[in-house]
């Protein structure tokens, strides 16, 4: 979801781990030479969607902490290869706190149709994310270190099984 803290969280956790960190968000921006926002406006949620899709199963992950869009979700095929690839974590984060830190929905890039909530968004959406998710952590709050403590010990337990 959107701000859910997974480029936050992820920063750290790419550090805590000593690996490398790529939000894909900037890898769409790369390739087409436009901000998200400009995407959506200019092409609509559908084009967006495609192109989301098409950067993603052509990009390898492996070895990587990701940050997706929380829009990449709605690609089966974009998740299947994340999920083949990595592990999926879910940052869970309930609605009123989502709410608190989505003031700025409507130039942040967020594919949502008009008048979208974030309740209405969470609610499409996470069913979906727990669809792939391997991992859920609890993110409602803003002690990154904790969240990122708890995803590194679940990954190492998870790697050793």
């Amino acid at each position: 979801m959107p701000g859910s803290g997974k480029s936050t969280v992820g920063v750290l956790l790419a550090k805590a781990l000593r690996k490398n960190f790529v939000d894909t968000d900037l890898l769409i921006q790369e390739e087409t030479g436009e901000a998200l926002q400009d995407i959506l406006d200019r092409q609509g949620i559908a084009s967006f969607l495609a192109i989301e899709e098409s950067v993603i199963v052509r990009w390898k992950p492996e070895g990587q902490v990701v940050a997706t869009g929380g829009s990449v979700v709605y690609s089966e095929a974009a998740m299947r290869h994340l999920a083949d690839h990595g592990i999926c974590v879910y940052l869970d984060v309930p609605v009123p706190i989502l709410e608190e830190r989505l003031s700025n929905l409507d130039s942040r890039g967020v594919v949502r149709q008009p008048g979208q909530s974030v309740h209405h968004l969470w609610a499409e959406r996470d069913p979906l994310y727990r669809k792939w998710a391997k991992l859920t952590v609890e993110n409602g709050h803003d002690n990154h270190e904790l969240v990122v403590h708890e995803i590194a010990t679940a990954l190492t337990a998870l790697e050793a099984s």
